[in-house]
């Protein structure tokens, strides 16, 4: 089993029931989020992207399928928030001690307030990075939100 990442470390120490998977990452991928999905040979909609976003001076993080974008309004309004934009990459990296294109919303560095799609809920389990692109971890809905203190909302838009 992967060992070594902040977030697989938090899960362990916080009793959580997860599962790992690893694949081999391209990084030539388009997306991230869509090669895991097609990887792991599960539904795309399971497949959840962790994005940070500045919200009104403070960094945020949203959680979000693979097949959406965030809605930035609806992540503010979530938080209480006026105006939200998404961060610098290399803010967002700094911040959650992850490289992007594998940031957990799980195991950051401190903790961000954090929306979760309510999506998620139409699953028994979801997968979201494990802490590095290739490694991805499935955990119920419940202790996602559990081990990031989310708040669950409708935050994702279809970008088709």
């Amino acid at each position: 089993m992967a060992t070594g990442t902040p977030a697989i470390t938090a899960l362990r120490a916080a009793g959580a029931a997860f599962s790992v998977h690893e694949y081999e990452h391209d990084p030539r991928a388009a997306s991230y989020g869509l090669e895991a999905a097609a990887a792991l040979g599960v539904d795309a909609e399971r497949v959840f992207k962790t994005l940070l976003a500045d919200v009104d001076g403070e960094l945020c993080v949203g959680i979000v399928p693979v097949t959406e974008s965030l809605d930035l309004k609806a992540l503010a309004a979530a938080l209480g928030g006026k105006k939200a934009r998404m961060a610098d990459p290399t803010v967002a990296a700094r911040a959650t001690g992850y490289v992007v294109g594998g940031i957990s919303p799980i195991g950051q560095k401190r903790p961000h307030r954090t929306v979760l799609d309510e999506t998620a809920d139409l699953w028994d389990t979801v997968f979201v990075s494990g802490g590095r692109r290739g490694l991805d971890v499935e955990l119920a809905p419940a202790d996602l939100v559990a081990l990031t203190d989310a708040t669950v909302a409708e935050i994702g838009t279809t970008t088709r």
